[in-house]
């Protein structure tokens, strides 16, 4: 809520004034953002020295939207605009991550071929008889 309130009074007084700033009131670059990043997302990986594969940077969470604005239907040019490729091709990669993600879904939910590796992990819901009842019921 504090940071709120910090933008609210930032927007409303200064339009000049950095939306992001360091202690001293100038604006952050990539590389301090990117190390107050890397520093409160370390505290949420396991151990210390698996703290540089967390996989966590200021570019994931840029990426995490673009798939989120995908998702929810907004224009892929808007998002090349917003994100600043130039290429519209660099944007169509997360389109193709999204598409990805609902074929994995779909092939998920799909029945089980006999023999297959990954039709036995997947069939376990198939077993479930309460599951498959109530998906009956429906």
């Amino acid at each position: 809520m504090h940071a709120l309130k910090q933008l609210d009074s930032v927007c409303s007084q200064d339009k000049a004034a950095p939306l992001f700033a360091s202690r001293q009131g100038r604006p952050l670059t990539r590389f301090g953002i990117y190390k107050l990043v890397k520093r409160h997302t370390a505290k949420s990986c396991p151990t210390p020295t698996s703290a540089k594969r967390c996989g966590v940077s200021p570019h994931v969470f840029r990426h995490s939207l673009a798939v989120r604005l995908l998702k929810e239907g907004i224009d892929v040019n808007v998002i090349r605009g917003w994100l600043g490729h130039v290429s519209l091709d660099t944007t169509h990669r997360y389109a193709e991550i999204t598409l990805r993600t609902k074929q994995a879904a779909v092939a998920t939910c799909l029945p089980a071929v006999v023999g297959s590796e990954t039709s036995r992990a997947n069939a376990r819901w198939q077993k479930d008889e309460e599951l498959i009842k109530w998906l009956r019921s429906l």
